[in-house]
């Protein structure tokens, strides 16, 4: 049978969740719980390859499996041997012939930023840390140029390899809970580094080193130099993939 996984992690101690060779990565974790559990050798297959530092609440993963076990209490199982900053929320059989990724999908993704004078210990692995006041006016202007079907190439690594960087964000929000500022993304789909792309653009636009003008001058041209800069991973959660 073929079994789907939510997983959830705190993407700190991994080196993101593709295998790497002499490297630990969550799905290279994954495998060798399964593989112990069930006595099979195991290779899931995962819906975002999300990179080093960067952490989810709901990716997707399938495996199959000739195990007796009922699908939906691997789940349980399976986090009695997983290390505590990876487990898995939910399990459930789905169809053979089901792909985590070759599947019309939403992904929502957030980055946080703890916008206040100093750092706070206990944020530094999900956040990062911004004193400079950001105005979120502006910030909310510019996300709104970046709204809705664009070719996003300023906003991807430059050596990205894809057949097209058109993608389409359905909602750009940015938000504040106390002091933590959170942008939250949803689209179809996200290039590389391009979410994390987006947050820097904002920051800058936040603190008044860009334009939300020169943010679209930015979209216009197709020039990764005119957008601002990579914010760094771990201010990155994978909140969710809806199948549609």
């Amino acid at each position: 049978m073929r079994v789907k996984l939510i997983v959830a992690y705190d993407g700190t101690n991994y080196c993101g969740w593709q295998i790497q060779p002499n490297a630990v990565t969550v799905e290279s974790v994954l495998n060798e719980a399964l593989k112990g559990l069930l006595k099979e050798n195991i290779r899931v297959i995962g819906a975002s390859r999300t990179d080093s530092g960067v952490h989810a609440l709901g990716n997707v993963a399938v495996f199959d499996t000739d195990t007796r076990i009922p699908a939906e209490k691997i789940s349980y199982a399976l986090n009695a041997v997983l290390p505590e900053d990876i487990r898995v929320q939910k399990s459930e059989q789905v169809e053979d012939d089901f792909h985590p990724r070759h599947c019309d999908t939403v992904k929502t993704y957030e980055y946080r930023i703890l916008n206040r004078e100093f750092a706070l210990p206990t944020k530094r692995y999900d956040s990062i840390h911004c004193y400079r006041h950001l105005d979120l006016e502006k910030m909310r202007a510019a996300a709104a140029v970046l709204t809705g079907t664009h070719d996003f190439k300023s906003f991807c690594c430059v050596n990205t390899q894809t057949e097209t960087t058109v993608r389409t964000i359905y909602s750009l929000e940015v938000l504040r809970q106390d002091e933590m500022i959170i942008i939250r993304v949803r689209g179809n789909g996200f290039l590389y580094n391009m979410v994390r792309i987006i947050a820097g653009t904002l920051m800058e636009v936040g603190t008044g080193h860009k334009t939300p003008a020169q943010i679209e001058e930015a979209l216009l041209r197709k020039d990764r130099s005119l957008a601002g800069a990579t914010a760094p991973a771990r201010g990155l959660t994978l909140v969710g993939i809806e199948y549609v």
